[in-house]
């Protein structure tokens, strides 16, 4: 996929093409959930949401992904006003998702061509745009053929209103369904140090196929930080994660404290590690870490000096193996 098979594992600090899609993406991009995600944080001012948007596109952040869910279009709509403000659409690697839709008050899936037609004419207008350089499906119904469904965005496609077509959250045989004419650039599925299960067939399908995958929780809900330690207590909003309870959590913070020492060999942070291995892994061209603030935006960016050799991403592995 692109030049990654033969570029080596360190982190690459120019701009990479985002798969085969053509489009050129600083590595270190920004999640942004938390900007106008108010069903999804509590307490969120929308000021500081903008004020970190901002900061990314200010710090040559170029890769920004949103959703329709997130705050059922406040985010798209901040975002779309902050590019706007700052005159920097052109610059703008910009992504959303769709797949939701209010049905007498409660939220449904749809992945009918018609729905996502829709989904993405009021997408364009929420972010100011008229074109959309990706476009995931952000969940898959039980209903609707995934290979229709992707046939729609490649008409969207070929109108010029979407640049590359991705889908999220899909298992690998609703990804090959999608996939049969060869249309899906891009699919976002979790993955992190913590949850490697994309290893088994997802990754390697990326690979062959020269798709480009992007993790979601890439730092696992916060857990490959570094800000836990075995007596941390943990947030109310994380004790119903498997990762944060019991023996499974005292076992990540084992493995953890195991990677602080590298990061303290690189002279970096236990996160930078984290999403520096990330990089390295072969199908992956982006991360997108989540912010609330402005000044974790330009943290995340330091991971664009962490170089690892192939020796040093393989005894990560083997910590998280």
């Amino acid at each position: 996929m692109g030049t990654k098979e033969s570029r080596s594992v360190m982190t690459m600090r120019k701009e990479v093409e985002l798969g085969k899609t053509g489009l050129r993406i600083n590595p270190v991009g920004l999640g942004t959930n938390a900007v106008g995600g108010h069903n999804l944080f509590p307490n969120l001012d929308e000021d500081e949401g903008k004020g970190l948007v901002a900061e990314a596109i200010d710090s040559g952040i170029n890769f920004i992904d949103t959703a329709y869910i997130y705050g059922q279009g406040r985010s798209e709509e901040l975002v779309g006003q902050v590019i706007a403000e700052k005159k920097a659409r052109d610059k703008i690697i910009l992504a959303t998702k769709g797949a939701h839709k209010l049905v007498d008050g409660k939220v449904e899936i749809d992945n009918s061509p018609e729905f996502l037609k829709q989904t993405v004419e009021a997408s364009l207008k929420r972010l100011q745009t008229d074109y959309l350089d990706v476009f995931y499906i952000h969940f898959p119904d039980e209903k609707t053929s995934k290979n229709e469904a992707v046939s729609a965005l490649k008409e969207l496609k070929d109108a010029g209103k979407i640049n590359a077509i991705g889908v999220s959250n899909f298992s690998l045989e609703q990804l090959k369904e999608a996939n049969q004419d060869g249309y899906v650039d891009v699919i976002q599925s979790e993955y992190n140090l913590l949850k490697r299960g994309a290893e088994e067939e997802l990754l390697p399908y990326v690979v062959e196929h020269g798709l480009s995958l992007i993790p979601y929780f890439p730092l696992a809900s916060g857990l490959l930080t570094g800000k836990y330690r075995a007596d941390t207590e943990i947030p109310e909003s994380r004790k119903k994660n498997p990762l944060f309870q019991g023996e499974t959590y005292r076992a990540n913070i084992r493995k953890i404290e195991k990677l602080r020492v590298i990061a303290e060999r690189k002279q970096a942070e236990v996160a930078h590690i984290a999403l520096a291995w990330l990089l390295a892994r072969p199908g992956i061209d982006a991360v997108i870490p989540g912010a609330k603030r402005a000044e974790q935006v330009k943290h995340n960016l330091n991971t664009l000096q962490v170089d690892l050799s192939a020796e040093e991403v393989a005894e990560i592995s083997a910590i998280f193996s």
